[in-house]
């Protein structure tokens, strides 16, 4: 994964960013049967494979897609898949920049910088029907319609498309959203306030069109199998049935630029089991495959072995209230106990043995950048280390204060063969290290972990998060205090005014919002232990030398295919 360590602007609230399907808390994207990121060859010498060549890629995935409205995608299977068969005003190139895509170039702004307004190309739906800005008005305006329930509408678009706030809050009807067709191939967008990174946004999966007369036409339907969708990218969804294993992306005949795009064919099985996953591609039955534990040892040398950090932090969420009721993890002390109690090194070194680093953080290192080039990881160091001997006193104390000798938590994991192992050598730890705790383990496949994540239906949860921008903000918004995504009920004043200040009167003073950004994420790791980070992730797989030209995006969708293809399989 590139990384530059990009120096902050003073004229910006955030650093100009490129944005990441986000990838809220798929714990199956550390899975060794998921598809870690890859650049494969993402400079190639040619786009112009072999005549004689069979343009079909066949790949894996860890697991199975929750959705594909635009409006409710929350995880990175979804948008991984969108960035693939949707294209939005912007689209991130082989360079990682956004840059013009259903936009016919860079818009027009006004001079108070407040109002954008785009020409759209000649493109088409998958159905034939011309793109059109009513498309764009539409999907952004249901994205905020409450009916809807999308949980990166309001997330994205609050202070940054006018009005959006009010909406979030009860206070305006969605439709006075500050986006408007102007005719059929222009859209203008009035923004909350100035907005410099606002061109970046307009790669991201929450701002893709959608087709009004088909999107009623199907009713509830819309999204939930790949007939109830059109699409306007590279590709379109083929044979998925809402709930199966397999599905497929097939080369896009209607789309603007389909001249550049070589595969004719992507071939998807959800695989769950490593031994599994690595056995198809020693058959050669799939292209690429994810390494971890016995398996990543095994193959260290192997020359098809290609190895990456990310920018993805996993860690446990700690649900102080469930059914309506506090939970024991609503005791600061039992939180730090269990934060504590585990050896997060040999998690990483023997469990997941593929690469990734015990995290004593929440914002990664190697992520975001002050003006003099420092990480933000060295502002705070390492906070919630491994100590079992403090993991037990914090316990002793936090039963005390409880009036109990023993507590029974969960523990809400996925279903795939690696989140098993991990989710049982936790309890082992756990277990051991304090006394009178039982954990029990429950383990269900991707979407019914969203689901239960939504209506707060856990004790503690693997989760993982993926930056939206490069920017700490984009982990620390998490869980401000009634925020979309923080179904855990954490709730501190401090950490809440923290990040308010860094978002409005400290957005011009890089230095002072840089502290109030590391003030949150020491309230949220290091003395309130709301979460109980886990590990950095990073990636060991097998890519078969064939594949050419997959681009891995560190912020976006994970992978675009559009200048993948295959050169040399034959030889």
């Amino acid at each position: 994964m590139k990384k530059s360590k990009l120096a902050w602007l003073l004229s910006l609230m955030l650093v100009l960013a490129m944005f990441l399907a986000a990838c809220g808390g798929d714990d199956d994207n550390a899975t060794p049967a998921d598809e870690p990121k890859d650049k494969g060859d993402d400079t190639p010498e040619t786009t112009e494979p072999a005549a004689d060549e069979e343009q079909v890629l066949n790949l894996i995935m860890g697991a199975e897609i929750p959705t594909m409205d635009s409006a409710l995608v929350t995880d990175s299977v979804g948008f991984d898949l969108l960035n693939n068969v949707m294209e939005g005003l912007y689209r991130l190139n082989q360079e990682n920049v956004a840059e013009p895509a259903i936009s016919d170039g860079e818009p027009t702004v006004s001079e108070d910088g407040l109002t954008y307004t785009f020409k759209l190309r000649d493109a088409k739906w998958s159905d034939g029907s011309a793109v059109t800005a009513q498309d764009f008005e539409f999907a952004w305006k249901r994205a905020m319609n409450p009916e809807t329930g999308s949980e990166y509408g309001p997330y994205m678009m609050a202070g940054v498309i006018k009005n959006a706030t009010a909406i979030s809050n009860g206070e305006m009807d969605f439709n006075e959203l500050g986006v408007k067709a102007i005719d059929e191939k222009t859209l203008e967008v009035t923004l909350e306030k100035q907005i410099p990174y606002f061109l970046s946004l307009m790669s991201f999966g929450t701002f893709l069109p959608q087709k009004q007369e088909f999107v009623e036409g199907q009713g509830d339907k819309y999204a939930t199998n790949s007939e109830a969708l059109i699409y306007n990218g590279p590709f379109t969804l083929q044979e998925w049935d809402g709930t199966g294993l397999s599905w497929k992306l097939v080369k896009n005949d209607q789309y603007w630029d389909a001249e550049t795009v070589q595969l004719t064919e992507i071939n998807y099985d959800v695989v769950k089991e490593a031994a599994t996953a690595v056995n198809l591609y020693e058959t050669g039955e799939k292209d690429r495959a994810g390494l971890s534990g016995e398996l990543a040892m095994q193959y260290a040398d192997n020359p098809d072995l290609v190895k990456e950090m990310e920018t993805t932090v996993f860690y446990l969420k700690f649900n102080q209230e469930r059914n309506g009721k506090p939970s024991p993890l609503a005791n600061v002390n039992i939180r730090e106990a269990i934060a504590k109690s585990f050896n997060k090194e040999d998690l990483v070194n023997v469990v997941l043995a593929n690469g990734s680093v015990a995290a004593n953080y929440l914002v990664p290192q190697g992520f975001a950048f002050d003006e003099s080039g420092t990480d933000f990881r060295e502002v705070n160091g390492d906070m919630a280390v491994y100590n079992a001997e403090e993991a037990k006193t914090a316990w002793e104390k936090g039963l005390a204060e409880l009036g109990v000798k023993e507590v029974t938590l969960e523990i809400l994991g996925g279903d795939s063969d690696l989140s098993k192992k991990m989710d049982e050598y936790l309890k082992n730890q756990m277990e051991t290290n304090l006394p009178g705790l039982k954990i029990t383990l429950k383990e269900v496949p991707f979407n019914v972990r969203l689901e239960l994540d939504t209506n707060q239906d856990y004790d503690i949860q693997v989760a993982g998060w993926g930056p939206d921008y490069q920017d700490p903000y984009t982990f620390l918004s998490l869980w401000i205090t009634d925020g979309g995504n923080n179904q855990m009920s954490f709730s501190n004043e401090e950490y809440d005014k923290a990040l308010e200040q860094a978002s409005n009167e400290l957005a011009m003073d890089p230095s002072a919002r840089w502290t109030a950004l590391a003030k949150a994420e020491k309230i949220v790791v290091g003395e309130e232990y709301g979460i109980a980070p886990l590990y950095q992730r990073a990636t060991m797989q097998l890519l078969k030398p064939y594949v050419k030209g997959v681009v891995s995006h560190p912020f976006g969708g994970d992978y675009s295919y559009k200048w993948a293809y295959i050169e040399g399989k034959n030889q």
